[in-house]
Formats: C-alpha cells, structure tokens, sequence
C-alpha cells in the first residue's frame, strides 16, 4: 500500500501553491503537474429551486452564516498531532441533530485548505471537521527544496496512508466527545477527501487492502456515506473491485476530463476515477454518483484560485459545493430530487454524469 501511495502524492504535489517547492519539483522529478440554519437539512424543493436561479451564486461565503474553531489535539498513544478545523453553523442547532462531514485533504495540504467546502457546508446546517495529517501536510513544501523528493516519498509510506485513518478516527471521537458533541447527529457523519485525502476516505469507509499478508479493513461504522473527489487507485494492489466492492455506504464521485496527475513515465487520469467509481460497492446496492466536469484540473477541486481556467475555476468549486450538498441532504431523505436537477443545471461545464442504485 506503499508505493502505490507513493505515485499518486508524487503526482499530485507540483500542483501546491509553493514556487520554491514547485520549481525543485520539477528540477528533480520533473513533474509538469503533479484537497442548515437551526441544524436542518434543506428540503429537496428547496435545492431545486437554488439551483434553477438565474442569479449566480457568488464563491464567497457570508462570514454571518458560519463560525470557525481550530484544535491542536495529540494523540498521545501514536505520539502525534492532529491539528483541525471545525466549522459549524452560526445558528444554534437542536442538540443531536447536527449532521458532521470529516475531511481529509491532499498531499501537502492543512487544516485551513478546502475552505470553500467547509464554510459552504456550515452556511447549509453541516458541521464541517478539517483534519490535518501531520506526515504529508503543508511543512512538506518547507525545508531544502532538494529533499522535497525525499520528503514526498516518506509521506506515501505505508505508515503514513494508516496514520491518516487514524487520525480522521482520533478527530471524530476528539469532537464527539468534545462540548459540542452533543450537537451531533452520531447516524449522519460522512467523510469526504481530495485526492490522497480521497485514498483516505476510501480506506474509512470500507476498502480491503493487504497488510502483511493479510486482507484488512479499517472501517469505522460511524460513518455513514463518502464524497471522493479526484480519487486515485491504490496503486500495484490489484484489482480495484477486490478492493472496493465491499464498499456498503453511498458514495459520490467527483472529477474532470482534465482531472490529471502526471509524472514523467507514469499518468494518472480520467479513467483512474471512472474505474474507482465502477469498482466501488460493486457487490453492493448503495447507491453512488459520478459527476465529471469538462476540463478542469486535479488541483481545481482545491482553494487555489485559477488552476484549470481563471472563469471555470469558481464554476466548478460552486457547482462541485451544491452537488455535495444535494448528495447529503438526498441520501438522508432518500429524495434525490436535487441531484436529478444538478447537472441539468449544470450543464455547460458537466461532461457526464451517472446516478446508480437509486430508487426513486
């Protein structure tokens, strides 16, 4: 589970905001691009009704709508900080009906990363946990920038893939058991992730892979549906479906034609995501949805601004942030109308778009 970690943060990490890092990057691998007021879900007319606007939704979020905390935890028995960032709605939620999503970002990334998710879900009645991973978090691009090789390499290390699950379960028992969790609606947590952080997902959420000879899952039953965005395969493991299949929890899948991770003699694309979509619960009946978006690219899906097109940029972080929501909303309700109504509305800037295992 190594190196087929590996590959994928190699990949993804020229696409960090850091020169410094960018250009030692590209000198030693060159990488030419390498994450409900008063606590109640919108009702699905409601989603539809957003999403037909003719009045553009703007990116930015009213600060009003939301607030921010940050934690510093340690997990004292695996020796390790566990930084993250919970946002939450501005108005007081009923005690127990606080839905939760638990973030996991790309290689390189940190706690303040996909804010645009975080403070959109908080603005929607979602609390939104941003865990940051200590061993493949923002202080890789720090340091000599002719270790940046080296340092990525420790970050897709077998020990580091597990002590990201770790870490997204040390966080949700940290903020469960915190002052505010018995805000929390323990039936409705879903984990979601970018890229690595979509690898991490994948593993929370039930894939199978080997460990010393033997099949392992590292589920967590608390959780109860998964977003993937931009997720690659678990590279030299086999099989996606052996992996994947047993996946039992709705899961939507996010991506772009251009959504590409590239080194020089290895490419990760388009087809990667298709496959893991394929693959996941195949031997299931959750339900699942693939949206894929035309253009793009694999670092569209994060804060940066203007990567994969200075206007489609904020188009596809919108439009990505509003199916998200339609998917929690729907899953809960088993009312899927707004996901129906999402790439209709969608349409210039979606390439296709799947829905499967949904009853209506």
């Amino acid at each position: 589970m190594g190196t087929d970690l590996m590959k994928n943060n190699l990949l993804n990490s020229t696409l960090r905001h850091r020169k410094l890092a960018y250009s030692a990057c590209a000198l030693l691998v060159g990488a030419a691009a390498l994450g409900f007021p008063g606590a109640r879900a919108h009702a699905p007319e409601q989603l539809v009704a957003a999403l037909a606007s003719p009045t553009p939704e703007s990116l930015e979020v009213d600060a009003a709508l939301f607030t921010a905390q940050s934690f510093d935890w340690f997990d004292s028995q695996r020796q390790r900080q566990v930084p993250a960032k919970l946002y939450l709605p501005a108005t007081q939620p009923v005690v127990g009906s606080l839905p939760l999503v638990v973030f996991s970002h790309g290689i390189g990334g940190s706690r303040d990363g996909y804010s645009y998710l975080g403070r959109y879900f908080a603005a929607h009645g979602y609390a939104s946990l941003h865990v940051q991973h200590v061993g493949s978090d923002r202080q890789l691009w720090f340091g000599n920038p002719f270790s940046l090789v080296t340092r990525l390499s420790d970050a897709a290390k077998n020990s580091e893939a597990l002590n990201r699950v770790q870490d997204l379960r040390y966080s949700l028992d940290q903020v469960l058991a915190s002052e505010q969790g018995a805000l929390f609606d323990a039936q409705r947590i879903v984990a979601a992730g970018h890229s690595y952080g979509a690898n991490t997902t994948m593993l929370i959420a039930g894939a199978l892979v080997q460990q010393q000879g033997q099949q392992v899952s590292l589920r967590d039953p608390r959780i109860s549906a998964a977003i993937l965005i931009s997720a690659p395969p678990f590279y030299g493991m086999g099989d996606p479906a052996k992996i994947l299949s047993s996946i039992d929890i709705p899961t939507l899948h996010i991506t772009a034609t251009e959504d590409v991770i590239q080194i020089p003699g290895y490419a990760s694309g388009l087809q990667d995501r298709v496959d893991i979509f394929k693959a996941t619960g195949s031997d299931r009946t959750a339900p699942k949805v693939l949206a894929v978006f035309k253009d793009g690219s694999h670092s569209i899906f994060t804060d940066r601004a203007g990567t994969g097109g200075a206007s489609l940029n904020p188009r596809v972080k919108i439009a990505t942030r509003q199916l998200a929501l339609a998917f929690l909303d729907g899953v809960q309700a088993s009312n899927y109308m707004a996901i129906d109504a999402w790439p209709v509305s969608n349409a210039e800037i979606v390439a296709s778009f799947q829905k499967i295992n949904y009853r209506e």
